[in-house]
């Protein structure tokens, strides 16, 4: 049995949107990927793929991130 997943536009739009925000954060704050995947315990590729909108992650990795970024999830996705 295969599965399929269809992403529309908008949502491509917006998990574009999530990692361009991420990125903006992450190097205010002065962080690698590394450093940032290190403190959100998730590994350190995944960092890199979300910001390039590769993949749509978890809300529970996004939660991870916000907090080893100390900000508020709406941050990422206002």
């Amino acid at each position: 049995m295969q599965f399929y997943c269809v992403i529309n536009k908008n949502e491509i739009l917006f998990i574009n949107s999530v990692g361009k925000k991420l990125r903006e954060k992450r190097l205010a704050k002065n962080l690698s990927q590394v450093n940032l995947a290190s403190d959100a315990n998730i590994p350190e590729s995944q960092i890199g793929r979300i910001e390039r909108g590769e993949i749509n992650t978890t809300i529970g990795t996004l939660f991870k991130i916000c907090n080893a970024l100390g900000i508020e999830f709406k941050e990422l996705i206002e």
